[in-house]
């Protein structure tokens, strides 16, 4: 107690010493929580061996869907639920803490991680393991040479096989972005440039690019019960339900999201308003993938009426959602590169309505998409299909309907833009610089080597890249968060730019950086141009227009001669149960739908109309709509609007696609983020259909999906049924998404209602599109469980040669089974897998060759795909040939399950591009 008391002394003392700094206090602060964390640690093994017991398994929850969980005497410490910052979550629950040992000072933390398994949760990421990876590797000194943490031990991942699988291939893109000359000329870079380019890398990475297996320890859940570490078991009784034991003692954990949660972040940014001027920098974020009380670096443009982001960190919708912005106004992104404080929110713009416009180097975009078909397991070549993408010529000036735009290469462990952006005013230009991830001068210097044989860079490439960190512009933000890969503010002490920004960092400013630069907070807006007009006007005739195209211009135009009314975040607009006296139409910000007893709650973005139905049949008002974010919304007088309605003879038509809208709201597929302007477009698309019992889905209503309102559909694969779908749901996918619905076969059990909507109405919605192919690849991984291993006609890609190769393959895997089944040993049954490996082998060359021979233009990914699939076939022999026992035949379903789906996923592109020939 005596220690203690001279602890809390000393620290009152710093605290009341008005020279003290914030790090010294910080640092004081810590000693002490270091000093309880050791005392209480030794009490309780103290305890513990004067009872002769096992410490209790710690289980802690951190946050929806993460969980801790701890066993000292086993020194295991589990994360379990990755989602996006997590490690910041740790931090601000004390769990990650800095630590000192031997001197040298380190931070705690966990040591495994426990992924979910399923990719998506409430329409985000669940498993983003980068950087919690390099916290453990870096942060905690595991990796570092000589660091008392460096045991040999290796971090640990585990999860489902495809999950640890892209998780794997998600963070060797992280770490090393494109890892040959080959793929980087393959972004158009010149075989010199290239070479130079890879000398860098290879510097970054202390000369050796490691795989993530050579990194981390990959434990699979292939079976009910898993080893993990001495006496330590996990038992998966569900998805994302798992049971953690050892020595007699278990707690459960549950990954899984509740229909309302969503994964949370560890800071609150309030609410904000900005103004759309003509050209201007939206401050969004100045930390780093480390600060736990600010997003990480980005900046939104305003330019004329449009809005751009410069990046996508891990919390981005939040950042929008406190600018009261919805993803649904943002009409594109500047990238930099690929690492996840920069790139984790890009899956979550996959959300919006409309492919978002995406601008990069083609360099930057062929690493990023490498990385984020990784992350989200789809194919390379679907990268379009989500984003609009416009390649930018490096180190030129490109212009983007007169926002004029320059990327410039810059050095990092992965490829690495930085951007210069102008636009004419006045006598000349103004401009603003964004440099994230910078490297220092004195880093870069260190590497500098005339040896072309030598990893590093030369001197000439080393000058071009200082003078184009220093060339002057009205507004630059820097990155200054130091080490090996960030920047030095001491860099820019005599930068010639108006004003200079400091961020991405997560410490306090020096006293000398802050004589060199500002910082900015969450929300502030520097105006390089203001706009002299109001455009908010024309926003709200160009959504009037979108609905009543037929009605004339001047009468749209005297709806918008009403006041523009504006309501803070958390304003009930209309209560339900209210009479409506006006009708909203929603121009910026975001309005909640809200009906606690029927559970419906919906995201209502700019374009929306509030209160027109209610308030045109004279009813009370079905639901609460209350603001989410700061609105801006042009306010009707009912009266008016229903005089508009009549004079034009639109209320029956308007009534009809208002029905057709609120059904689309209550499905799963259209439910968030779509908005009522596209949710009308598609509603104009939609027909009404009534079916027998026994009708063939696709044979009635082909080219289009069936949305089930009443009754039911049977979906049958080889014959058999594996799904029984009601109302609400969706079938008709594959043929949209896969040019081919043979395999699953929907058929309606009785009479059925439901609309069509035709796929090339919603084939263009990011977010539709993502939900199709989830549903999708559901139904695939659950049919592979029902189909047998008998040869079918729908498996028939019309090659002959492929398709006997197929064919063979079938019945290789079919011997496999049988030696299981007859009871053999891995002994027994490892010269069939060696066959079936080689004629796999064999068959992949084959179906190259023959995509080659007809210009097949996904040959590289489809090939990408097979080297995959071989290397895990490799390990999975490897696994079953170590096993002493009897092979079980469940052990072997991977075999089949990737047969099959090698046939009607990978291969359902090759099928259609040779019917379209």
């Amino acid at each position: 107690m005596a220690k203690k008391r001279e602890g809390i002394e000393h620290a009152k003392r710093v605290v009341g010493n008005s020279r003290a700094t914030r790090e010294e206090l910080r640092d004081e602060l810590r000693k002490l929580i270091d000093a309880y964390e050791r005392r209480l640690d030794r009490s309780r093994r103290e305890s513990s061996s004067g009872h002769g017991q096992p410490r209790a398994i710690r289980k802690i929850k951190v946050a929806n869907g993460v969980y801790w969980v701890e066993i000292p005497e086993a020194d295991l410490r589990i994360l379990c639920g990755c989602p996006a910052d997590v490690v910041k979550l740790l931090i601000k629950r004390g769990l990650i803490i800095n630590a000192e040992r031997g001197g040298v000072t380190f931070e705690t933390g966990p040591n495994a991680i426990l992924l979910s398994d399923v990719m998506i949760q409430n329409g985000q990421i669940a498993n983003l393991a980068e950087f919690p990876v390099l916290q453990m590797l870096y942060r905690q000194g595991m990796l570092l040479p000589n660091h008392p943490n460096n045991t040999g031990a290796k971090p640990i991942l585990i999860g489902l096989e495809e999950v640890l699988r892209a998780q794997s291939r998600y963070i060797y893109r992280g770490n090393y972005g494109l890892i040959s000359e080959k793929e980087i000329e393959g972004a158009g870079v010149d075989r010199r440039r290239a070479a130079e380019m890879m000398r860098l890398k290879r510097r970054f990475a202390f000369d050796s690019i490691r795989t993530t297996e050579e990194l981390i320890d990959l434990r699979i859940v292939d079976r009910d019960v898993v080893p993990l570490f001495e006496n330590v078991f996990l038992h998966r009784f569900g998805v994302n339900r798992y049971e953690i034991i050892w020595k007699g003692q278990h707690v459960e954990i549950d990954l899984n999201l509740t229909p309302q949660e969503e994964y949370e972040s560890s800071y609150r940014l309030g609410d904000h308003r900005i103004d759309k001027e003509y050209f201007s920098v939206v401050h969004i974020g100045e930390g780093d993938g480390w600060d736990v009380n600010r997003p990480c670096m980005a900046s939104l443009l305003t330019y004329q009426d449009r809005f751009y982001l410069i990046d996508a960190g891990p919390k981005v919708m939040n950042s929008l959602m406190a600018l009261g912005i919805s993803i649904n106004e943002i009409d594109g992104i500047f990238h930099t590169h690929a690492h996840d404080d920069h790139f984790a929110g890009l899956a979550a713009l996959l959300r919006s309505d409309h492919r978002l416009t995406y601008y990069t180097t083609p360099l930057v975009r062929t690493s990023v998409t490498k990385k984020l078909s990784a992350l989200m397991s789809i194919d390379e070549s679907s990268f379009d299909k989500y984003f609009d993408v416009r390649d930018l010529a490096a180190e030129k000036w490109n212009d983007i309907d007169g926002l004029e735009v320059m990327p410039v290469y810059s050095p990092h462990p992965v490829e690495t833009n930085i951007f210069r952006f102008r636009v004419r005013w006045r006598d000349g230009y103004r401009s603003y610089a964004h440099l994230a991830d910078i490297a220092s001068c004195s880093v870069l210097m260190n590497m500098v080597t005339d040896d072309p044989e030598r990893s590093g860079l030369d001197h000439e490439s080393f000058e071009r890249t200082r003078s184009s960190y220093l060339i002057p512009a009205d507004l630059k933000k820097i990155d200054i968060g130091g080490g090996l890969i960030h920047g030095d503010a001491e860099d820019f002490e005599n930068d010639r730019s108006a004003k200079i920004l400091l961020a991405h960092v997560e410490r306090p400013l020096t006293e000398a950086q802050r004589e060199i630069g500002s910082n900015a907070s969450f929300g502030t807006q520097d105006v390089l141009i203001p706009s002299v007009r109001d455009t908010i006007v024309d926003e709200a005739f160009e959504y009037l227009h979108s609905y009543y195209a037929q009605a004339p211009a001047h009468e749209l135009a005297a709806l918008t001669n009403y006041p523009i009314q504006e309501f803070n975040a958390g304003t009930i607009m209309i209560r339900k149960g209210d009479k409506c006296d006006s009708v909203y139409l929603v121009i910026r910000g975001v309005v909640e739908a809200l009906d606690v007893k029927s559970g419906l709650s919906v995201r209502m973005t700019a374009g929306s109309l509030v209160g027109e139905t209610a308030g045109l049949e004279g009813d009370m008002s079905a639901m609460t709509y209350r603001t989410s974010s700061y609105v801006k919304a042009l306010r009707i007088p009912l009266r008016h609007f229903a005089d508009f309605i009549r004079r034009n003879d639109l209320y029956e038509s308007m009534l009809s696609v208002h029905e057709r809208i609120e059904f689309l709201r209550s499905n799963r597929l259209f439910d968030e983020a779509v908005s009522y302007q596209t949710l009308y477009a598609i509603a104009q698309t939609m027909v009404k259909v009534d079916l027998d019992a026994g009708a063939v889905i696709a044979e009635e209503v082909a080219g289009c999906i069936f949305l089930i309102t009443a009754w039911s559909v049977r979906l049958y694969a080889d014959d058999r049924e594996f799904e029984l779908l009601g109302e609400g749901d969706v079938c008709g996918e594959a043929c949209m998404l896969m040019g081919d619905s043979k395999v699953i076969s929907a058929v309606t059990a009785s009479k059925t209602s439901g609309f069509t909507i035709p796929a090339d109405s919603i084939e263009s919605i990011p977010i539709v599109r993502w939900k199709l192919l989830e549903l999708f690849n559901r139904r695939i991984r659950k049919l592979t469980t029902f189909v047998g291993l008998v040869w079918h006609d729908e498996y028939r890609l019309d090659n002959g040669v492929i398709d006997e190769q197929h064919r063979g393959l079938f019945e290789t895997v079919k011997s496999v089974y049988a030696e299981a089944e007859r009871g053999a040993v891995s002994e027994k049954i490892r010269p069939v897998l060696d066959l079936l490996r080689e004629r796999i082998k064999h068959h992949f060359i084959t179906e190259e060759e023959a995509l080659q021979s007809i210009g097949y233009p996904e040959l590289d990914s489809h090939r990408a795909a097979h080297e995959e699939a071989f290397d895990r076939l490799a390990r999975f022999v490897e696994r079953i040939g170590n096993e002493s026992d009897r092979v079980e035949v469940q052990q072997l379903a991977f075999l089949k399950n990737w047969l099959v789906q090698h046939m009607l996923i990978e291969d359902a592109g090759f099928r259609a591009f040779v019917q379209q020939q």
